[in-house]
């Protein structure tokens, strides 16, 4: 044998050696395609929700049920969304490493668990909560889906605003599985979800400003710049401060939660005015996208606490 076939041969055994072996298939795949830190919050809007509409007389196995049928429709959009997302997804640090991008997962077996999720969850709201809780699951998914993730998403910087509406939905899904209609109640929590939520991500891609470019996403910070979307968050947050004090004024809530809600506001309206004098835009951004969490989840569990009995 020649010593160049003898180390061709040895490269090729090294070669072998060091590639790693395909990975296999767990359960915590799946879970990560469901996205599961926005079913968290998902799950305590809608719990809150439904708390809220009830008045402290709970049908706990209704609850339950609405919960989990609302877990899953949203567990299913976010998969489609990952579905839909894969390419783009291989060009962001943040992504690439996921099931999908990286060959774990097939297309085929994504999109089959997307839609078992949808039709499992959906099954439940019609069946279990009402045929409004059903029609906003649709809602909901039909937003997610088709008008941020195939639509507005690729095209133009008011996916995050429309994106919105799909977020707002959670909550108004445990409301009305209680009322069985939208009311005052359900406008507020709505309205609760849909104003925190583009600060909230603007914040997020403000951090990831060069994730979002290199994937081609037209985010407002990509497409008008990090001071342009500064001042488009504001209104958002000016917008958020009466809600609870609306919540209190209806009585929906009773004064812990007005207090507690009204002075987060307060205190997030104000770091979004500083972020106009931030010398430091990143560390700026991450303590708004902290606070951001720290304000829904505090304002839930108070609005749960702070329900006013009938």
């Amino acid at each position: 044998m020649s010593n160049r076939y003898r180390a061709s041969s040895d490269t090729a055994a090294l070669s072998t050696r060091q590639t790693p072996p395909q990975e296999s298939v767990t359960w915590r795949d799946f879970v990560t395609l469901a996205k599961p830190g926005i079913l968290r919050s998902n799950l305590i809007a809608a719990f809150g929700g439904y708390w809220l509409a009830s008045q402290w007389d709970i049908d706990y196995l209704k609850m339950i049920i609405t919960m989990l049928g609302t877990v899953l429709v949203m567990a299913s959009a976010c998969v489609f969304n990952n579905y839909f997302d894969r390419e783009l997804d291989k060009k962001m640090e943040r992504t690439r490493d996921r099931a999908l991008p990286t060959g774990k997962l097939t297309p085929q077996l994504v999109l089959a668990y997307a839609f078992i999720l949808g039709i499992a969850g959906l099954a439940l709201l019609f069946s279990f909560s009402g045929w409004l809780a059903g029609i906003l699951g649709i809602f909901g998914m039909f937003i997610y889906v088709i008008v941020y993730t195939l639509w507005l998403k690729r095209s133009s910087t008011w996916s995050t605003s429309m994106g919105g509406f799909s977020g707002a939905v959670p909550p108004v899904i445990g409301y009305v599985a209680v009322t069985g209609t939208v009311d005052m109640g359900a406008i507020l929590l709505g309205a609760l979800l849909f104003l925190w939520q583009p600060p909230h991500f603007w914040s997020l891609a403000i951090r990831r400003l060069d994730d979002y470019k290199n994937a081609g996403y037209p985010l407002l910070p990509v497409v008008k710049g990090i001071h342009r979307t500064k001042i488009q968050m504001i209104p958002y947050l000016i917008l958020l401060v009466p809600v609870p004090i609306l919540m209190y004024v209806y009585g929906y809530t009773g004064i812990i939660f007005m207090s507690v809600s009204l002075l987060l506001s307060l205190i997030w309206l104000f770091l979004g005015f500083q972020g106009f004098r931030a010398r430091d835009t990143d560390a700026w951004a991450k303590k708004m996208f902290f606070f951001s969490i720290n304000y829904l989840t505090i304002s839930f569990i108070l609005m749960i606490v702070d329900t006013v009995r009938q």
